[in-house]
C-alpha cells in the first residue's frame, strides 16, 4: 500500500511446501528429511536461500504451524521458527511458542520477523 516500496522491497518467497522450499530457495532434501520444515536447519537454509535468489541485503525465513492442524509430537500449534541473514554472513535464528488461534499466530510472528529484522540492521 505505500508508494515507493520498490525502493527497499526486493521479493518475497511463499513456500509453503517442501517442493517449494527446494526449487526456490534450495533448501536442501536432507534438512527436510532430518530435521522437517518447521526446524532451525530449514529456517537457516531458508534464509540464506532468500538471498542467494535474489538482490536483498537482508531475509527473514518463517516455518511454523499456525494451526489449527498440522500439530505434531514436540511441534504443537504456535510453534514457529525465525531465521534472519544478511550479506555480511551475519544470520540468527529463534524458537517462538506463540498461543492463540490461526490468526493470534501469525499476527504474532508477523512481529518478531520484524523485530528480528530491525535488530539485525541495527
Amino acid at each position: 500500500d505505500i508508494a515507493g516500496s520498490s525502493g527497499w522491497f526486493d521479493r518475497g518467497f511463499v513456500t509453503y511446501t517442501n517442493e517449494a522450499k527446494q526449487q526456490m530457495l534450495g533448501v536442501s532434501s536432507d534438512s527436510l528429511e532430518q530435521h522437517g520444515a518447521v526446524s532451525e536447519a530449514v529456517v537457516l537454509e531458508m534464509a540464506r536461500g532468500a538471498l542467494a535468489h535474489s538482490s536483498a541485503s537482508i531475509s527473514v525465513a518463517i516455518s511454523g504451524i499456525a494451526g489449527p492442524g498440522g500439530a505434531t509430537e514436540g511441534k504443537p500449534v504456535g510453534t514457529v521458527w525465525f531465521a534472519w541473514a544478511d550479506r555480511n554472513g551475519r544470520h540468527h535464528s529463534l524458537l517462538a511458542r506463540f498461543d492463540g488461534d490461526r490468526r493470534q499466530v501469525r499476527q504474532q510472528a508477523v512481529r518478531q520477523a520484524l523485530s528480528g529484522l530491525l535488530a539485525l540492521l541495527r
